[in-house]
């Protein structure tokens, strides 16, 4: 077996990498699909399957739901400042937590200290989110909202 990467010290071949590009691709399909894909029997896809799923490189198979046909599609990109001491830090992290909208967050070196993006149903359910939950978090010193105006690229997995 040539290693090609080792992530969480498990080593990966180039079937590994295989498997993960199909399963990016179409996270629904069957052992036996997968299996015929990849070049392997059943039995031994279904193993390294489970080995990446153990070693935690395949962390979780998701659907992929139109944010419009659940009433959220207006999304918002937001930076947001806290003040740079640990308790406010943790503190707010925590917060976003129990904050639905938020749908992704990142903590940033440098400024903005953090990235959220935001699904709502629309501007007015975005004012109501900020005036009542954003700005009203402990630590946040500021808050700046970027409207998506069209999402260019949507999101197809690592490239593996």
């Amino acid at each position: 077996m040539i290693a090609v990467g080792v992530v969480h010290d498990c080593v990966m071949d180039r079937i590994d990498l295989h498997i993960l590009r199909e399963l990016q691709r179409d996270g629904r399909l069957s052992n036996q699909d997968l299996a015929a894909r990849v070049g392997l029997s059943p039995s031994p896809c279904m193993r390294r399957v489970r080995q990446l799923e153990k070693d935690g490189v395949i962390q979780g198979y998701r659907a992929i739901v139109d944010p419009d046909a659940v009433g959220r599609g207006f999304e918002v990109l937001v930076s947001i400042e806290v003040r740079r001491d640990r308790a406010s830090v943790e503190a707010f992290e925590h917060a976003l937590q129990d904050i639905p909208d938020v749908i992704e967050a990142y903590r940033l070196f440098g400024s903005p200290g953090c990235l959220l993006r935001i699904a709502v149903a629309d501007l007015a359910a975005y004012e109501r989110l900020w005036i009542e939950e954003l700005t009203a978090l402990d630590g946040v010193t500021e808050v700046n909202s970027q409207i998506i105006m069209k999402r260019v690229k949507e999101p197809k997995g690592l490239p593996v």
